[in-house]
């Protein structure tokens, strides 16, 4: 979850930058095929284009709407920890 949606395609390009080394591993242990897909939602729900393509591409059915739901879920939650820590 990213909180200014500004940051989308750069938090993307760290993902993929982080994960490349592991993806390569996997190809070389067990000769599968890796890879590797960021599911960025900024805190608002916004997603990159091309989102719901590379959900598609995953094994198991995921929804656009259920992702956001989470972000958006998962925020609350931290907004409501920091605003009763305040008090």
């Amino acid at each position: 979850m990213i909180p200014a949606d500004i940051n989308l395609t750069q938090k993307e390009t760290e993902k993929k930058r982080k994960y490349r080394n592991f993806c390569t591993e996997i190809r070389q242990m067990w000769i599968m095929k890796c890879m590797i897909v960021p599911v960025i939602i900024g805190a608002t729900g916004r997603v990159k284009k091309g989102f719901k393509k590379l959900l598609d591409n995953m094994p198991r059915k995921h929804s656009v709407d259920s992702q956001q739901k989470t972000a958006a879920l998962g925020m609350s939650h931290i907004i409501r920890k920091v605003l009763q820590s305040e008090t």
